[in-house]
């Protein structure tokens, strides 16, 4: 947990952490917002305790001149609204100065998705291009790509969540909720072939006892590999690719709900592969080939056969 000055907020934090169960990761994001709004207050003269909504309006001013993204500051509007919900619940504030602050409005950018050739050529390059682990990196893109993993997914795999085959594993996903996700043949092959050279980096670093409980996905001091580590590898690659396209780890979990929506999979098993809670969600991240659609309107709606005969 990060430092935090004001009492109140390190008392919520203790709250969030210790009653609510919320993850690390989500902690430290709430810890990191609200210590922007703590330090806004320090250097206006103002009380967090009793912070108006006219301050509360020049805090999102503020965050707007600093250029930050309408995302960005809608999450630590979200993060200080349920600060003050906490001190209203608890009796430590009798009115909520959030009542009136309204989201920013956030254009929704999709991520970039890889067609099946770039995917394909995309999952090739560790094998050609020998940048960093060859065998460790196939491995990631192929599990992330197959398997439609977060990032922090792939951190958190361990040797314990695969399944004996090697072609499912249980992954656990954001709030704590778990899901099955299953490896494609180039995955399951991926990983075998990453596996040997795992356990011979961990004898090497001394970890040998962790070769079948620990990450799957290891460092060259067999740790498990980090979130900057994974984004620093696809990176590397990405600059290989001379496609033009922004590639990064989300990516491939997008190429993967887009192909699977794309060749007939049903959105809703899609939502559940990608632990969704929403489907509204999931549609977001899907591309929708226009014609496989104007396809399946033709052949399932009773009046597809006129209008193909007027056509």
């Amino acid at each position: 947990m990060k430092n935090v000055e004001c009492g109140l907020i390190k008392e919520y934090l203790s709250y969030l952490q210790s009653v609510r169960g919320v993850s690390a990761n989500t902690l430290d994001g709430y810890s990191n917002d609200l210590s922007h709004f703590n330090n806004y207050c320090k250097n206006h003269n103002i009380d967090p305790l009793r912070a108006n909504s006219a301050e509360l309006h020049g805090f999102i001013a503020d965050q707007s001149m600093e250029q930050k993204s309408p995302g960005s500051i809608n999450r630590c509007l979200s993060c200080v609204r349920g600060f003050y919900r906490w001190l209203q619940r608890f009796d430590k504030r009798a009115d909520n100065p959030c009542g009136n602050l309204r989201n920013l409005k956030n254009p929704q950018k999709l991520p970039s998705v890889l067609w099946e050739k770039e995917m394909a050529h995309f999952a090739e390059l560790p094998d050609s291009e020998g940048i960093l682990w060859s065998r460790r990196d196939k491995a990631l893109i192929m599990l992330m790509y197959s398997g439609g993993l977060r990032i922090s997914e792939i951190v958190a795999l361990r040797m314990e969540d695969l399944s004996a085959a090697h072609d499912s594993a249980i992954i656990h996903g954001k709030g704590g909720k778990e899901r099955c996700v299953f490896f494609s043949d180039e995955g399951v092959s991926a990983l075998e072939e990453y596996l040997p050279f795992r356990k011979e980096k961990l004898a090497s670093a001394g970890k040998a006892n962790e070769t079948e409980t620990g990450a799957v996905l290891i460092s060259k001091k067999g740790k498990s590999i980090s979130i900057p580590g994974v984004r620093w590898i696809i990176s590397k690659y990405k600059e290989r690719f001379n496609l033009g396209k922004n590639v990064h780890p989300h990516s491939l979990r997008h190429s993967f709900a887009t192909h699977l929506v794309n060749n007939g999979c049903d959105v809703r098993i899609v939502q559940e592969l990608l632990g969704h809670s929403s489907l509204s969600t999931t549609q977001r991240y899907t591309h929708v080939d226009i014609g496989r659609m104007k396809k399946v309107y033709a052949k399932a709606h009773p009046h597809g056969a006129v209008n193909r005969r007027g056509n």
